[in-house]
């Protein structure tokens, strides 16, 4: 029955996700409006804006300062990291979507001549493909996208050409890894998420470029992994990409499987493409059934793990990474299980003032030793903007605002920001990951940002937050789809 209400409400989706309040409330959709305009006033949101923005600036000017040309920038000791052995540009390219969005007309300067003086593919590094993926490859192409600028897709083409080896394996998984300049795949063993997470950039790619090679291969590996799911529907955590026989059997929502899901509602909203809905059917239903937990703290609303093929429940662990399945609630309509999951992640997040990694939700206690820091993670964030903007209800906008409150607070620093060891204690942690300006300011500027800074009509956020073009009448090579 559930299947077939969001088949019905397919089409209903991709409107409500244009403005992220749904036409199935009604009239509710004018009291929410109402409600918006009447409780927050337009010098609070002007004042917030601005606060953001500075912020970002703030967090900009020590990447330039300390770790120009590096990957990423460490602010209290004045200096800088790369992942690998050489830099390839995180920072700069994860920033400059969001520099778009702000307006900020300086810092897309800077960040536009660093890109195309310096960033460069041929380089005999081995480098993960997920993370390269939705962090440049998408970067690279939302920027094409928003700023038009060809040679935003040319560094993206030559990036992607250079990462396709890795789906060259038995089964179509893919491997993990890849050298850029060799083409040589490695990384034996792998997760949903680093199966399916990239389905976006390489399918907006095809659109862009008219070329089904990328969109083929990457949806290729991501129905090898729906193929072998388990007898619950769900995903397990380790899979042999040249055997598809699976190594660990747990299933979550948690970092691992986090964005596989993601990607097959987003596939659908951004490609049209009804398989992606298939298969988000079957595994929504799944994870609704097995891993949702309403019993294990009477009243409140979690999301464990369990076993793919039994569904007999392994742990009562919800954390950061987990926050994400909110907006698939939110954008799937289920706005009454979203608000529910919003009180646990309001909760995780403002028992000491800010997230920690993962909790225990029966205890509120660090899941496992170590996991009582914060990395800046944006989920949190991002869920409650999904919920604020399908409800209209302002207590999800006062706990945005709070969150970026608590960033200010326990986060900053003299030269800019870094993430917290102990969300207890606040002791700082001297690094400051490209996502911060990706994702985590992003979602904390669309709080206060006017609608017409961004039209969410027109573009869909990858997993790390960059816009793509939402065409999802058409299909990769411009061809009309219609919706069923």
């Amino acid at each position: 029955m559930r299947t077939t209400f969001i088949k019905s409400i397919s089409a209903m989706v991709l409107v409500a996700f244009s403005s992220l309040i749904f036409t199935s409330c009604g009239s509710k959709t004018t009291n929410n409006e109402n409600k918006e305009t009447n409780q927050i006033s337009d010098k609070e949101k002007l004042e917030y804006q601005e606060r953001v923005k500075t912020a970002f600036k703030k967090g900009w000017r020590a990447y330039m300062d300390y770790a120009k040309g590096l990957d990423a920038v460490n602010p209290i000791s004045e200096k800088g990291h790369n992942w690998y052995a050489e830099s390839l540009l995180m920072t700069p390219v994860d920033a400059f979507s969001t520099m778009y969005l702000m307006g900020l007309e300086d810092e897309m300067k800077e960040c536009k001549e660093l890109i195309f003086t310096e960033l460069n593919f041929d380089k005999d590094l081995d480098v993960q493909q997920f993370e390269i993926a939705i962090r440049i490859l998408g970067g690279l192409i939302s920027s094409y996208q928003l700023d038009g600028d060809q040679r935003f897709l040319d560094l993206a083409i030559d990036l992607a050409d250079r990462m396709l080896p890795v789906f060259d394996s038995p089964t179509g998984i893919p491997y993990r890894l890849v050298n850029l300049k060799t083409g040589k795949v490695g990384g034996q063993g792998t997760n949903p998420c680093e199966i399916g997470s990239m389905m976006l950039e390489y399918g907006t790619l095809s659109k862009i470029t008219g070329n089904p090679k990328y969109y083929d291969l990457c949806k290729r590996g991501i129905k090898a992994a729906y193929d072998r799911r388990g007898k619950t529907g769900l995903q397990g955590s380790w899979i042999d990409q040249d055997t598809g026989e699976w190594a660990d059997t747990r299933a979550h929502i948690s970092g691992g499987i986090d964005a596989y899901y993601e990607y097959l509602l987003k596939g659908y909203l951004l490609f049209g493409d009804e398989d992606f809905l298939e298969w988000y059917n079957v595994s929504r239903d799944a994870i609704n059934k097995y891993l949702v937990d309403t019993t294990s703290v009477p009243g409140e609303y979690w999301i464990g793990w369990a076993d793919m093929n039994t569904g007999e429940r392994h742990s009562t662990r919800f954390g950061a990474l987990d926050c994400f399945w909110n907006l698939c609630y939110v954008l799937e309509g289920s706005t009454d299980r979203a608000e529910k999951l919003q009180a646990s992640i309001a909760k995780m997040w403002f028992k000491d003032g800010i997230e920690p990694e993962a909790v225990d939700y029966t205890t509120m206690q660090p899941f496992y030793e170590g996991a009582e820091y914060y990395m800046m993670r944006p989920e949190a964030i991002e869920s409650t903007y999904y919920v604020w903007r399908a409800t209209g209800d302002k207590q999800y906008y006062d706990q945005g605002k709070k969150m970026f409150e608590s960033i200010e607070k326990y986060c900053q620093v003299e030269n800019g920001y870094v993430q917290l060891k102990d969300v207890k204690t606040k002791e700082k942690w001297d690094t400051l990951e490209s996502f911060f300006f990706a994702e985590t300011m992003k979602y904390c500027y669309l709080f206060f940002a006017p609608s017409e800074v961004f039209d969410l009509e027109k573009y869909v956020l990858n997993t790390e937050a960059h816009p793509l073009k939402n065409t999802w009448d058409k299909d990769w090579k411009g061809n009309k789809i219609g919706l069923k």
